[in-house]
C-alpha cells in the first residue's frame, strides 16, 4: 500500500469516527434505546391517525385532539417537536401557539403548523408567532418525515448550544446567565405550593490577595476547587448553584424552614474550611468563604430583587464581622451568626 492510499484510507477512517461522534453527541441525554417523542395536536381523529402511521416506526407519537389536552400534555411531556394543526374548534392552532411560546416549560420545543389554508398570511402568520415550518394538506408521508428529521436534529443541536452557553467555562456550574434565567421560575414555583425558599450569596475571603500573592492561574483553581466541593451540596432537582461573577456564587434551594437552611450552609463553609487550601498565613491559614442568606416564603405583592439584596447586605455582614461564616435572616425576620 502507498503513502496515498494510507492517507486516503486514514481520513476515511477519521470521517467515518466524525459521524459516529456527532451521532452519538446529537443522541447525548437519551437513555439508551429510547425514542424521541413527537406531540401531535388535530382535532381530527382521522388526521391524528394518518400522522401516527407515518412517524410510529421512528418516533413515539403521543396523539391529542384538543387545544387544552395539548397544552397539558406539552407540560407535561418530554417533546422534541409538536405537530399543530391550525383550524380547531374553541381554541385554534395560532393561539395555541401564543400559549405554548408564551410557557417558559414549552417555549423551546420546536412547532410545524399544519393547515390547508393555502394562504401566504397565515403561513406568515404562523410564522411570526414562532412556528419553524408550515405544511399545507394534503401532506406527502415523505415530506412530513423529512421535515420532522430536520427540526429534531435542528432541536437538539440548539438545545445543546443553549446548555453550554449556560455553563461557567472554568467551573463548569451554572453560569449568571443560567441564574437569572430560571431563578425567577423557582421563586415563582416557591410561591405557587407556599413552600420556603432560601437565596444565599458568598464569596471567597481575601480573594485579591491570594490573587496578587500565589498568581492569577492558581486564583482560577481556587475558584474551581470551591464551586466543586459546594456543588456537591446542591444536587436536588430544584437546587441551583451558580458563579454569579469572579469568586462571588449564588445559591437558591427550596424546602427548609431558615434555620435549617442556616445550619446547611454552616455545613457547606464548613467543607470548603476542610479543604485546606493554604492562603496567606499571616492573614489567614486556609482559603475560606463568607455566606450570607435568607429564607422566605414568598407571596403575592413579594419582590425577589428585594430579598437578592438581603441575603446581600446578610453576606456583607458576615464579611464585617471577621469572614469565615455564615449570617442568615429566616421567614420572620430571626436572624442567626456564626461565630
Amino acid at each position: 500500500m502507498d503513502n496515498r492510499e494510507r492517507k486516503q484510507g486514514a481520513e476515511k477512517k477519521q470521517g467515518a469516527e466524525k459521524k459516529q461522534g456527532a451521532e452519538k453527541k446529537l443522541g447525548a441525554g437519551k437513555e439508551a434505546g429510547s425514542r424521541e417523542k413527537i406531540l401531535v395536536i388535530d382535532d381530527s381523529a382521522v388526521q391524528t391517525e394518518h400522522l401516527y402511521s407515518i412517524l410510529k416506526e421512528d418516533y413515539e407519537v403521543v396523539r391529542c385532539q384538543t387545544a387544552q389536552e395539548g397544552l397539558r400534555a406539552a407540560k407535561d411531556g418530554n417533546f422534541s417537536l409538536i405537530l399543530l394543526d391550525v383550524i380547531m374548534p374553541d381554541m385554534d392552532g395560532f393561539m395555541l401557539l401564543q400559549e405554548l411560546k408564551a410557557t417558559e416549560l414549552t417555549r423551546h420545543i420546536p412547532v410545524i403548523l399544519l393547515t390547508s389554508l393555502a394562504d401566504i398570511q397565515y403561513e406568515e402568520r404562523g410564522l411570526l408567532l414562532g412556528a419553524v415550518d408550515y405544511v399545507a394538506k394534503p401532506f406527502s408521508p415523505v415530506i412530513i418525515r423529512a421535515r420532522v428529521n430536520t427540526h429534531v436534529q435542528l432541536y437538539h443541536y440548539q438545545m445543546e448550544y443553549r446548555e453550554q452557553a449556560m455553563v461557567d467555562g472554568l467551573t463548569g456550574v451554572a453560569n449568571r446567565r443560567r441564574y437569572e434565567d430560571v431563578s425567577r421560575n423557582k421563586w415563582e414555583d416557591a410561591m405557587r405550593f407556599g413552600l420556603p425558599l432560601s437565596i444565599c450569596m458568598f464569596d471567597i475571603d481575601k480573594f485579591k490577595l491570594y490573587n496578587d500573592t500565589f498568581g492569577h492561574p492558581a486564583g482560577d483553581q481556587v475558584i474551581i476547587s470551591v464551586a466543586k466541593s459546594v456543588s456537591a451540596h446542591f444536587q436536588r432537582a430544584t437546587d441551583l448553584f451558580a458563579r454569579y461573577g469572579g469568586e462571588e456564587f449564588v445559591a437558591m434551594f427550596m424546602g427548609s424552614a431558615g434555620k435549617s437552611a442556616f445550619e446547611f450552609m454552616k455545613t457547606v463553609r464548613q467543607a470548603v474550611e476542610d479543604l485546606h487550601i493554604p492562603h496567606n498565613s499571616p492573614v489567614c491559614e486556609w482559603v475560606t468563604i463568607s455566606a450570607g442568606g435568607v429564607t422566605c416564603v414568598p407571596k403575592a405583592g413579594d419582590s425577589y430583587d428585594t430579598f437578592l439584596k438581603l441575603a446581600d447586605t446578610m453576606l456583607y455582614d458576615a464579611k464585617r464581622l471577621g469572614r469565615n461564616r455564615v449570617v442568615w435572616m429566616g421567614e420572620n425576620g430571626a436572624q442567626w451568626r456564626e461565630k
